[in-house]
């Protein structure tokens, strides 16, 4: 048994932010059925075909899931949805603003009909508000949030290179949703969950907001490097190559001191005794390990500090991330099948002692529709009419 088998979910959903939510509920063995578009599908099924001719993203984000089409503007469409929702456990999303309320599924509606029903809506600034009606992606979310601003170099903004703002949003609808399981199991009464890009991300931001907001000055930008904590970033050994590591506390600080730097004394020194004071002093501190490392390779460099205790990484491509030994000695890799063969992913990074995650293949374009609408009690001539007249 796994945590969700037997819960549906029934998802109107495309791009990144719902479907990474509803793929983690098919990770625990719900029944998440994939509402797309007639011929075209989930718009990130064509964002690229570098996944042996399929889409990166929707290899990601749609394992596990059945693939219905659907024309939700066609006129048979709403009896179709009614009849999957009076079935479903939970209804998600994430459609452009307003379209949920004029195909008639808002959760003013919905809950009144189903009141054990969970109506999870994902959106890019909400219902109200100045910003109700304005479209959002991933990017220009992370320029409103105030992310590109504190990301980059001094000289040039930069934008995190993943979806960090559909991702956000889609932890928060996962567990938005889960606990409003949790409830309906103590109360008997589903509701609504309501999650936003710019609220999501704005929590992440919480740390810049509040420095900003009481020092008088954003973060700087500084690249690879803490914006606020030194040393910690990116540091260059006398082979050329480059490596992390970071000082969190003044024991640490000491450590490094005493047996990387070989200046014991410097621990103490009023110039450098504090984060504060190092942090003022940024260049003088850069100057002074890039000297010492540059006695080393960069191995060894690594090797001094993890001898000391002090926390390093190295910075890798995504090839070296895909091949990183600790996924190999964890077991972390699986594979699922697909419409091209079979696939490798990796395990959902939450295990459950006694769960082993779903791992189902990624769907087809409506490759569950026929199966789907014969549960729903639809005959084969009248899917057959269905499809003829466009509306599956």
């Amino acid at each position: 048994m796994r945590p969700l088998d037997g819960i549906t979910v029934v998802a109107l959903e495309q791009a990144v932010a719902a479907p990474f939510a509803t793929r983690q509920l098919a990770d625990l063995g719900a029944r998440v059925i994939k509402i797309e578009r007639p011929v075209v599908g989930d718009f990130a099924r064509d964002y690229d075909e570098t996944v042996n001719g399929l889409s990166s993203h929707f290899v990601w984000l749609n394992r596990s899931k059945e693939s219905l089409t659907l024309d939700v503007k066609h006129a048979t469409a709403a009896q179709i949805l009614e009849r999957l929702i009076v079935r479903a456990d939970v209804f998600v999303q994430n459609l452009a603003p307003g379209a949920a309320r004029r195909l008639g599924l808002a959760a003013d509606v919905l809950l009144p009909k189903h009141p054990r029903l969970i109506v999870c809506d994902v959106s890019g600034y909400g219902e109200s508000g100045p910003y109700s009606s304005k479209k959002a992606y991933d990017l220009l979310v992370q320029s409103e949030a105030g992310l590109l601003s504190v990301t980059g170099t001094p000289e040039t903004p930069s934008k995190v290179g993943i979806s960090i703002a559909d991702i956000a949003t889609g932890m928060y609808a996962y567990s938005g949703i889960l606990t409003a399981l949790l409830q309906r199991a103590k109360t008997g009464e589903g509701g609504r969950v309501e999650v936003t890009m710019l609220e999501a991300l704005g929590e992440w931001m919480n740390y810049p907001l509040y420095y900003t907001h009481f020092s008088g000055a954003a973060p700087p930008r500084t690249g690879p490097d803490h914006a606020t904590i030194v040393p910690y970033g990116r540091f260059r050994a006398g082979d050329g190559k480059e490596v992390m590591f970071g000082i969190q506390n003044e024991r640490e600080w000491a450590a490094f001191c005493d047996r990387i730097l070989q200046q014991p004394a410097l621990a103490a020194d009023p110039r450098y005794d504090s984060n504060v004071r190092r942090n003022e002093r940024r260049a003088e501190i850069t100057a002074l390990v890039n000297e010492v490392f540059s006695t080393f390779k960069a191995e060894e460099v690594v090797a001094k500090l993890d001898a000391a205790g002090i926390a390093s990484a190295r910075i890798n491509s995504p090839e070296e991330v895909w091949n990183h030994p600790q996924f190999t000695a964890r077991s972390r890799w699986r594979e699922v099948e697909s419409p091209v063969g079979v696939i490798p992913a990796l395990l959902p990074p939450a295990g459950v002692s006694g769960v082993e995650p779903r791992m189902d293949p990624i769907p087809e374009l409506g490759a569950h529709t026929d199966a789907i609408l014969g549960e729903l009690g639809y005959a084969q001539d009248e899917i057959t009419a269905l499809r003829a007249s466009g509306a599956i």
